[in-house]
């Protein structure tokens, strides 16, 4: 009996076990997860589950009792510790599983800080797992003062938790702007005032010199420009990092992320990689997204391909952001744009569009979803309406798409 073993028990790793039932396969399922919990979701632990707006329950994918029902050997709190490319096993829990097909869905780990600089303090949280999530829920308390290291959108969404539970927020971004990698001016712009009206103290251009602790705990922080700032504890969000070391061990080849070709398949015989830990071909380069629709796209595609489909990955890039009461939709890739066509709409309603030249890349929505969905929609069909038409107001959003 054929058995497909999937290493990492998030969206992508979920996504995929459940693909290959839905389309048939009979053989042996194993998931394999170091967390103790069932695949659950990520992007509300930063949002809805740390305002206390969401039970754990309700984070997870799908009710624990899907994968027994399934046959599908959910092994949870299980670190792999081996992976034998040659013998086709791997080793979880001193067992010792073989393998026909083995996927890698082991996600992504955050960034830490420098020990050398204090990031070994008690206080120093990271912004990624359940556990870490339930760990800093106490400490948000009203009045509470706190340093969020990294103006990217993690940190901005912590920041807005942490604002409208009173705290009193600090955020600092070593860039020039807050979401300099990933946004234009006008979008970097639009969050500052956001966050600033809920008083978020924003400070661009500097960055974090050096914590100061007692006993062993975070008690402030030094900038570069020479400020300090007493603090109760902090948030680092600066970025995330593909966790690619099991791969590497296994002889797989790494290219920003784990190298797969346009089908998953990795530069090792049988061995798959999806979602945010995976690297693929686009556009003449090899791109990771860092998305749940990736990961939920990439996976399923995987998983149609271990079942002979042969089909290559057509990613279609969206992204979304919450902060306050402004939710933030993306679509498409903005690298590469040289010109920005700002759509006002009504109230809070504005989209800013990415163009290079006449071709359109990528929109920025907020609070918009119209202007989402056609923007989408015209990026996923290659289509690119004239940007005065775009800014034009008076312009029917559905009539861009049928020019």
């Amino acid at each position: 009996m054929s058995h497909v073993i999937v290493v990492g028990a998030g969206q992508a790793g979920a996504s995929l076990v459940a693909r290959l039932r839905a389309k048939g396969f009979d053989g042996r399922i194993t998931l394999i997860g170091e967390e103790p919990f069932p695949p659950y979701q990520r992007p509300p632990l930063s949002k809805a589950y740390l305002l206390g707006e969401m039970e754990r329950e309700r984070l997870y994918l799908r009710p624990e009792s899907y994968y027994a029902e399934n046959d599908i050997d959910l092994r949870l709190g299980a670190p792999v510790t081996e992976i034998d490319a040659d013998a086709q096993t791997v080793t979880v829990a001193g067992e010792t599983l073989g393998y026909d097909d083995l996927v890698f869905a082991t996600g992504s780990e955050p960034r830490r800080l420098p020990a050398a600089i204090g990031g070994d303090l008690d206080g120093v949280l990271l912004v990624r797992g359940l556990r870490d999530v339930d760990a800093m829920g106490p400490r948000f308390a009203r009045g509470a003062r706190v340093l969020i290291v990294g103006g990217g959108y993690i940190g901005l969404e912590a920041a807005a938790v942490a604002a409208k539970r009173g705290l009193s927020v600090t955020l600092v971004e070593m860039a020039e702007r807050i979401l300099q990698r990933v946004a234009a001016p006008e979008t970097s712009a639009y969050f500052r005032a956001l966050h600033t009206a809920h008083g978020v103290d924003i400070r661009e251009g500097v960055g974090l010199d050096h914590l100061t602790g007692t006993d062993g705990a975070v008690t402030g922080a030094v900038l570069t420009d020479g400020s300090s700032l007493e603090l109760d504890f902090v948030l680092v969000g600066v970025g995330i990092l593909p966790h690619t070391a099991l791969a590497q061990a296994a002889g797989v080849t790494i290219e920003n992320g784990i190298k797969t070709d346009a089908h998953g398949r990795t530069s090792v015989a049988n061995i798959w990689a999806a979602g945010d830990c995976a690297s693929f071909p686009w556009r003449g380069q090899q791109l990771r997204l860092e998305s749940v629709g990736n990961a939920i796209d990439q996976a399923e595609c995987v998983a149609d391909n271990i079942l002979g489909a042969e089909c290559a990955y057509d990613a279609k890039p969206w992204f979304w952001s919450d902060q306050y009461d402004v939710k933030l939709q993306i679509a498409g890739l903005s690298t590469g744009y040289d010109r920005i066509v700002v759509r006002e709409g009504d109230g809070d309603t504005v989209s800013h569009w990415y163009f290079s030249g006449e071709t359109l890349l990528a929109i920025d929505a907020m609070n918009d979803p119209r202007s989402y969905m056609v923007g989408k929609r015209l990026i996923e069909a290659g289509k690119s309406p004239s940007p005065e038409a775009v800014r034009d107001t008076s312009t029917d959003l559905k009539a861009l798409l049928k020019a």
